[in-house]
């Protein structure tokens, strides 16, 4: 297994790399003067050319983007002129409330594809298999933004029994049941497009495993149906399962931005909004190193936990 995650690693660096002068280099590109943006329409150029010394802007390009790397490496990921406050505590702050949300949407959807992936693809009633497909269709179909309206509109104006929006008054540990009454309606916005998906791949790859000869031999010595999706098809379906889930981990990543802002979450979502809505460009490009960061750190250890559970991929990158 250790020469497996070595074999993979240095790909993971490279991927790293080239995100990191993608990201430089296309922000660079936009138009327009960073420096005048955040200084403001008013500003005399004494202010403007302060900011650009600051900011390194008047820096060649290489050197540029040395500095930013070097401070990626050590913490010194400057301030933020238009939001406020260093960039470090801005994203710590936010990456914590983050993870919160995407870990609840993550286990959410998990659950629901557990409980509906093998009861879909076990079932031979008529109803049930049109009630999962509908869900399926919803889930997968609906924007987030209208699931977000639509949660609000329900739970939050009509029933008035969930808080629509931002965090508990006296912090996420304060009680955990205030807690959970505020962090369920975007986790459940966030889980849904991915549960859509993770069921309805989890029920077809187990379809494809009952039609298994191992399968068909233990259904033929009279197991119930039911009983072999949970004991023997769900067993063989989980590698390529692990491997979706670490795939949707990524678009859980992505729809953060939106149902954060929709459910004003202060995570690192409503913060790249703020971000590029203000023009803020320093943040704006640590946050987008942090996602790609975190996007590739899951895939890779998507890949060792599928590897781990299936023999054939560590055999196949050791020959």
């Amino acid at each position: 297994m250790t020469r497996y995650v070595l074999r993979r690693a240095p790909s993971a660096l490279v991927v790293l790399w080239l995100s990191s002068v993608l990201i430089f280099l296309v922000l660079r590109a936009i138009p327009g003067d960073a420096a005048t943006a955040m200084a403001g329409p008013d500003a005399t150029p004494e202010t403007i050319a302060a900011i650009r010394h600051d900011l390194g802007l008047d820096l060649p390009v290489v050197t540029q983007y040395l500095h930013w790397l070097g401070g990626l490496f050590t913490g010194d990921l400057g301030r933020s002129y238009l939001i406020g406050g260093d960039i470090a505590d801005l994203v710590g702050t936010g990456l914590g409330n983050t993870v919160v949300l995407t870990a609840t949407a993550l286990l959410i959807a998990v659950l629901i594809a557990l409980g509906l992936g093998p009861l879909w693809a076990a079932t031979r009633n008529r109803w049930v298999d049109r009630v999962l497909t509908a869900f399926h269709t919803a889930a997968v179909a609906l924007p987030t933004f209208v699931t977000g309206v639509v949660l609000i509109i329900v739970f939050g104006v009509f029933f008035r029994v969930l808080p629509t929006g931002g965090i508990p008054p006296k912090g996420m540990v304060d009680r955990l049941d205030i807690t959970a009454q505020y962090l369920v309606l975007p986790a459940v916005c966030l889980a849904l497009p991915v549960a859509g998906v993770l069921t309805g791949f989890l029920a077809e790859t187990l379809r494809g495993e009952l039609r298994q000869d191992y399968v068909t031999t233990v259904l033929a010595a009279g197991v119930r149906r039911r009983a072999v999706v949970y004991r023997h098809a769900l067993r063989g379906a989980l590698p390529v399962a692990i491997t979706t889930l670490g795939l949707q981990t990524g678009a859980l990543l992505g729809g953060a931005v939106l149902v954060e802002s929709i459910f004003s979450w202060p995570g690192l979502g409503l913060l790249v909004e703020q971000g590029i809505t203000r023009r803020d460009y320093p943040l704006v490009q640590v946050l987008l190193m942090l996602s790609v960061t975190v996007f590739v750190l899951v895939q890779l250890l998507t890949d060792v936990i599928h590897a781990a559970l299936d023999p054939r991929i560590r055999l196949g990158a050791q020959s």
